[in-house]
C-alpha cells in the first residue's frame, strides 16, 4: 500500500465525528492529518481522497456565495456575493481576492466558455448575459416565448459552444436576491444554440431545476431538483438524462436522492463522480456529497456552513472550490475536474 493509501485507510471517521462546528479554519490552529472533515464511505472514495492535505477558508463576509467558476488562463476563481449584488475574484498565485464585478445584477451561477468569456445568470435582470473581452457585457438570453425568464439561476456550456442553463426563478421571489416579479414560466432547463442563437427548451419535468453539470463525455446531463425548498412533496433528489445529439434531452429519471436534505450547485471529476453541494440538514450533512456514476453517496466533505455551489479549478484542476454560505472554502483530491471550470 502507498504511503497516501494509508493515510486514506486510516481516514475512516464515523460521518457523525464530524469536527466541523469547533475547528479553526484560520491556519493558526493546524489539523491533524488525516482530514477528519473529509469522510469515505466506500473504497471508491479512498482513491480521490488525500490523507495528507486539509480543508482550508479561503475567504469569508459574505451573505450568499455562490456560482464559483475557475478560468484557467488567468488562475483566478470567480464567484457571486449575490444579496450584496457583487462578484470576487480569488487569485491563486497569492490568494489575493477583490470585486471584479459591481453591480452585477445579483447575479448567481457563472462559467466560463471556451474562449474565456465569463457567462453570468442575473437573478435581478432575470437573464444570462456574458462578458466580452473589450469589458462590453452582451444580453445572450432574457425572454422564451416573448416572456420573461423566471430568474435564471446556473449555467455550464458544451464543447459545441452551445449554453445551457436553469430557470426556477429564485431571485425573483424575494428583493434579497434580486427584485419580486411574476413567474411567466414554468421552471425550465433551456439551451442557446451558438449558430443560431436560437433558445430552445430542453425539459420542464422538474419543479425547481438548480445545479447542473455534464458527465465527463457529455452524453448525459445531470439536474438538481430544488423544489422542496417550496413544494414540501417535491422530491429531493437530482435527476439525469441522456443527451440526445448534442442538443435534446431523454429518458429523465432520478439518479440519486439527497434525504433529508438538498443538492444546489453540482459538477463531475474525471471519473464521473457526481459532487453535489448540500445542506439545510445541519453538521454531520452540510457540505459536498459525492456519488458514483451508479447514484451511490462514497463520501462526504463537511463543511460549518450549508453549501451552494462547488467547482474545480487550480493549475491542475484537481482542487474543489467549495461555496460555504459565507466563505469560501477549497481542498486537494486526487482527481481532477471533468470540464474546464
Amino acid at each position: 500500500m502507498t504511503r497516501r493509501g494509508l493515510l486514506s485507510t486510516l481516514a475512516a471517521p464515523l460521518v457523525a465525528a464530524a469536527q466541523t462546528v469547533n475547528r479553526d479554519y484560520s491556519g493558526k490552529t493546524p489539523i491533524r492529518y488525516p482530514e477528519p472533515d473529509v469522510v469515505s464511505l466506500d473504497p471508491r472514495f479512498d482513491k480521490v481522497k488525500i490523507g495528507n492535505t486539509t480543508i482550508q477558508r479561503l475567504a469569508t463576509g459574505f451573505l450568499w456565495a455562490e456560482g464559483p467558476a475557475w478560468h484557467g488562463g488567468g488562475k483566478y476563481l470567480v464567484w457571486s456575493d449575490i444579496p450584496n449584488d457583487k462578484q470576487y475574484r480569488w487569485i491563486e498565485d497569492d490568494g489575493h481576492v477583490s470585486v471584479i464585478h459591481q453591480p452585477a445584477g445579483y447575479s448567481n451561477g457563472n462559467t466560463f466558455d471556451y474562449q474565456g468569456r465569463q457567462i453570468s445568470c442575473e437573478h435581478g435582470n432575470r437573464r444570462v448575459t456574458r462578458y466580452e473581452l473589450d469589458g462590453t457585457i452582451s444580453v445572450l438570453a432574457d425572454k422564451f416565448e416573448g416572456k420573461p425568464f423566471n430568474a435564471p439561476n446556473d449555467a455550464v456550456v458544451h464543447p459545441d459552444g452551445g449554453i445551457w442553463f436553469t430557470d426556477p426563478g429564485y431571485g425573483s421571489l424575494g428583493n434579497y436576491e434580486g427584485h419580486v416579479g411574476e413567474l411567466q414560466l414554468k421552471e425550465a432547463v433551456y439551451r442557446i444554440d451558438p449558430t443560431t442563437k436560437k433558445i430552445e427548451k430542453v425539459t420542464d419535468e422538474i419543479f425547481k431545476p438548480n445545479g447542473l453539470c455534464f458527465s465527463p463525455d457529455y452524453k448525459k446531463l445531470y439536474v438538481a431538483d430544488t423544489g422542496a425548498t417550496h413544494y414540501p412533496k417535491a422530491p429531493r433528489n437530482i435527476k439525469v438524462w441522456d443527451v440526445a445529439d448534442a442538443r435534446s434531452l431523454k429518458g429523465g429519471k432520478e439518479f440519486c436522492s439527497m434525504g433529508k436534505g438538498l443538492a444546489d450547485g453540482i459538477r463531475a471529476d474525471a471519473n464521473g463522480n457526481i459532487y453535489a453541494a448540500a445542506g439545510w440538514v445541519g453538521a454531520g450533512y452540510d457540505g459536498v456529497q459525492i456519488f458514483a456514476p451508479d447514484g451511490k453517496m462514497i463520501g462526504q466533505i463537511h463543511l460549518p456552513e450549508i453549501c451552494a455551489n462547488v467547482c474545480f479549478g487550480g493549475t491542475r484542476r484537481n482542487r474543489l472550490f467549495m461555496c460555504g454560505s459565507q466563505s469560501m472554502y477549497a481542498v486537494y483530491l486526487e482527481t481532477r475536474g471533468a470540464h474546464i471550470c
